[in-house]
């Protein structure tokens, strides 16, 4: 039981018998317990992908509609959540406000714990509105034990707001399903170490964070296939990796790709609209531009007002 409530622990905080002594293992045995309960997150996150592929359509209707995706939450929560959005730009070439992620504390709080920020049910609603938030977005609410008042009252708010709500917790039955339009609740169990979330847990949100924005920004036409058609060539490894895209993409060698990509401005996109319709940089660009750099889109759009020169 809670002391401070009277509640059940939810099973985020409660002990596992399984490690009782693990304070007294070897450094191995510490590791054979860890790697064993990890091998349980991926069947416990298996068993909740129909909620998954809920929330993915969900994003990807308010996304089309111009809306945004939220992340929102609080710790080791807030953090994954930072992480996931942080690499969407680089990742799919989208916008930074496209997604975004809101902490507790602020973005001070990736490095510095200020947990007792999670304990304000308005605190989070001030920083969605701090956002801009509206009622065409998504608020994906992030938290393991699924009762943090600070997410909680969050997606309470932009549910009431008209926007979609998504929990993603390790709780099923908890406070932020009861008020999140689509829960997604994977049971990985208790902890190795007793209510430290940052392991399975953080490891499941992780998954799942990581299908939200890849199968929604994949069905939204950021990536070709399987290729990152979209990323950002920031330094040598991922210029190399464009070239490799290009190169792939088009059938040309990689001289020629990364001819073709010194002339798009190292931007991967200009260069694969280029070679798929025959038009100039500047065409390219502006091609992308109108189709919110969605390649696909802007090579259809350039075909159907011609071949080009």
């Amino acid at each position: 039981m809670n002391s401070e409530t009277s509640e059940p622990l939810p099973v985020t905080e409660q002990e596992n018998p399984g490690t009782a002594n693990l304070s007294s293992q070897t450094s191995l045995e510490i590791l054979r317990l860890m790697n064993q309960e990890d091998s349980l997150v991926a069947p416990a996150v298996g068993l909740v992908l129909a909620d998954v592929a809920r929330a993915v359509d969900g994003i990807v209707q308010r996304l089309s509609a111009g809306g945004r995706l939220f992340y929102i939450g609080t710790g080791t929560s807030g953090r994954l959540g930072v992480l996931d959005a942080s690499e969407c730009p680089p990742t799919f070439g989208v916008a930074p406000e496209l997604v975004q992620a809101v902490i507790a504390g602020g973005y001070d709080a990736c490095h510095r714990a200020v947990e007792a920020s999670e304990d304000d049910s308005d605190a989070g609603v001030a920083d969605l509105n701090a956002r801009g938030f509206t009622s065409s977005d998504v608020l994906v609410g992030i938290a393991a034990s699924g009762r943090t008042p600070y997410t909680v009252g969050a997606v309470k708010y932009a549910r009431a707001l008209g926007a979609l709500t998504i929990a993603v917790t390790c709780a099923p039955g908890s406070a932020v399903t009861e008020v999140a339009e689509i829960s997604i609740a994977s049971v990985v169990g208790t902890e190795v170490l007793a209510g430290s979330t940052r392991l399975k847990a953080g490891t499941a949100q992780k998954m799942i964070l990581n299908m939200l924005s890849t199968a929604a920004l994949a069905k939204l036409g950021y990536v070709t296939g399987n290729r990152m058609t979209s990323v950002q060539t920031r330094n040598i490894k991922l210029r190399a990796r464009a070239i490799r895209i290009l190169s792939a993409e088009t059938g040309v060698d990689e001289a020629t790709a990364k001819a073709a990509l010194d002339v798009a401005g190292g931007d991967v996109r200009v260069a694969l609209v280029m070679f798929k319709t025959k038009r100039s940089a500047a065409e390219a660009q502006a091609a992308l531009t109108a189709a919110k750099g969605i390649v696909q889109k802007a090579v259809d759009d350039l075909n159907k007002t011609g071949t080009g020169n």
